[in-house]
């Protein structure tokens, strides 16, 4: 009996190693591998599938902002950012935070009992909106604790359905927890509060000026986020308590408003958008920096007749597709000022222009028909080189420069802080090389408030329509610019994007351009900077 033991003992004691080894065998083998893998990536997709559902279904949450009642939802996103969408009126979009969240606030209707108090003591809308701070604050952090239960229960639920497995479960239940966690996290940590200062608004034109709010007071206090939030709140609030009318925020003293357009090309509809914004943004002056028409016919002449409709000062100068008959139709409107080569003072702005040297209404055939070639670019540049000789003569100190092709600009660099242009029908902010112990110089190339006149619809999209309002401070210095888009012909959307420049006495932070040099022949040379082919060469 004790031998029979012993066998048996010795038996196991033999056959232990063999099935330990075996079971490692069986943890190595490449289906077993492939199965754990197939686990995992599993595990991994029902945990997203779990963060996406959950958040879609609890990630929303009402609260109250100020008199307002409104919705606040999170969705997952890769750039993260902040839309505030205010029905009808529009919505404004800020880049608040990075990803990978993306917050919502819809602005739903007013209470009653506040609305009639809003109406009766116009004064309770200040003080409602003092509140707002700690009202976006508080609903913020409730929707952070409903997303981050609602992602877990989602996804513990999800995972037992797929897996019927505690373990795996919990494992995928405290991934969403960390994950969704982190996300939120990550969005706090990069948290830009002075995003409101600088919207970019969606929706009606109108409303635009009353809910973006006044450049100036944003300029002046860009670093003071709940003021600006109380203000938003305010401006909104008077949209919905007002019935004849939508206010519109008044001019601060001593702010000169110049609305900026270029190439209207014999859009009506441009001038349409201009009266428009010369009515809604309070503007001050008009600046127009070439291509009203498109062959400078003497038939064309008649289309300046709008100028004058618009009773406030309109600075021009000729583009390329202006003739000599189209700058003096445009002279004759009693409001209209035309600059060639010459120096003007108009709400307090001294202003400096020169037209475009060429008249080349028909591309194909004109000289520039190839592109800014050696011989177009000496010309160009020279018209730039009149004008800053002109500037230089100048008794006043000049704060605007006109010019219609930007090619002009390089030698305008540190006689002025602004020059304005067209031409190119594309939108572009930018520096001057800067000349040393000169001033900075930014240079604003406007698109087309035309959308390109009829050639806007010769691509799949139609060209959209663009201008852009400058603010200027009481020294006469850029402090903000507000972008306007709408969309080409047929389309009625409106975007409206504000800017700030925190330092005006340098311009705004953007990059430096290069500028056309002399060249002594149409081969580049080392130290000559060339332009390609311009949509109205």
């Amino acid at each position: 009996m004790d031998g029979h033991e012993n066998e048996q003992h010795r038996t196991g004691d033999e056959t232990s190693p063999e099935r330990g080894r075996a079971r490692r065998l069986t943890a190595w083998r490449p289906g077993h591998r492939l199965r754990r893998l197939g686990v995992v990536l599993a595990l991994l997709a029902v945990t997203l599938g779990g963060i996406v559902i959950g958040t879609y279904a609890g990630g929303h949450v009402g609260t109250d902002i100020g008199p307002f009642r409104a919705e606040l939802k999170l969705s997952p996103s890769l750039s993260g950012g902040t839309t505030v969408d205010i029905p009808p009126l529009g919505a404004l979009l800020l880049d608040s935070h990075d990803g990978p969240a993306y917050l919502t606030v819809e602005v739903g209707s007013l209470d009653q009992g506040r609305t009639e108090a809003l109406i009766d003591d116009p004064a309770s809308i200040s003080r409602a909106s003092q509140s707002a701070v700690q009202d976006v604050r508080d609903g913020v952090m409730r929707l952070g604790l409903r997303t981050l239960a609602s992602v877990v229960l989602a996804t513990l639920l999800l995972a037992a359905l797929v897996f019927r497995d505690v373990r795996r479960t919990a494992w995928a239940g405290g991934l969403a927890l960390v994950v969704t966690a982190g996300s939120l996290g990550m969005a706090a940590s990069t948290l830009r509060p002075q995003a409101i200062e600088e919207p970019r608004y969606e929706g009606l034109l109108v409303n635009a000026p009353a809910i973006v709010g006044d450049a100036r007071r944003i300029a002046n206090d860009y670093t003071k986020y709940a003021e600006q939030l109380q203000r938003l709140v305010g401006n909104v609030s008077k949209l919905y308590t007002t019935v004849s009318a939508l206010p519109v925020v008044q001019p601060s003293p001593g702010t000169t408003r110049v609305l900026h357009v270029s190439d209207i090309h014999l859009n009506p509809t441009g001038w349409q958008l201009i009266r428009t914004v010369v009515e809604q943004f309070g503007i001050d002056v008009v600046v127009d920096t070439g291509d009203m028409t498109d062959w400078g016919s003497e038939p064309e002449a008649s289309f300046v007749g709008s100028i004058g409709l618009l009773k406030k000062p309109y600075v021009f100068i000729r583009g390329n597709h202006d003739s000599p008959r189209t700058a003096a139709a445009v002279a004759q409107q009693p409001n209209a000022i035309v600059l060639n080569n010459s120096v003007t003072t108009v709400g307090g702005l001294t202003i400096a222009g020169i037209g475009d040297p060429r008249f080349t209404p028909d591309k194909e055939t004109s000289p520039a028909g190839s592109g800014l070639t050696s011989a177009v670019a000496d010309q160009v540049i020279g018209a730039g080189e009149q004008l800053a000789v002109t500037i230089d003569k100048s008794p006043r100190k000049v704060d605007i420069a006109l010019i219609h092709d930007p090619a002009s600009a390089g030698p305008l660099s540190g006689d002025c802080p602004l020059v304005l242009s067209g031409h190119t029908h594309s939108r572009q902010v930018s520096k001057l090389p800067q000349v040393e112990g000169k001033q900075p110089t930014t240079l604003m190339v406007q698109g087309s408030t035309g959308g390109a006149g009829l050639r806007g619809l010769e691509g799949e999209k139609p060209t959209p329509l663009t201008m852009t309002v400058l603010y200027f401070d009481q020294q006469k210095l850029l402090q903000a610019y507000d972008e306007i888009t709408v969309g080409g012909t047929g389309q009625s959307q409106v975007n409206l994007e504000r800017h700030v420049i925190r330092d005006p006495a340098k311009g705004d932070q953007v990059p430096v351009t290069p500028t056309p040099t002399r060249g002594p022949s149409e081969s580049p040379s080392p130290g000559t900077t060339t332009l390609s082919p311009t949509p109205t060469s």
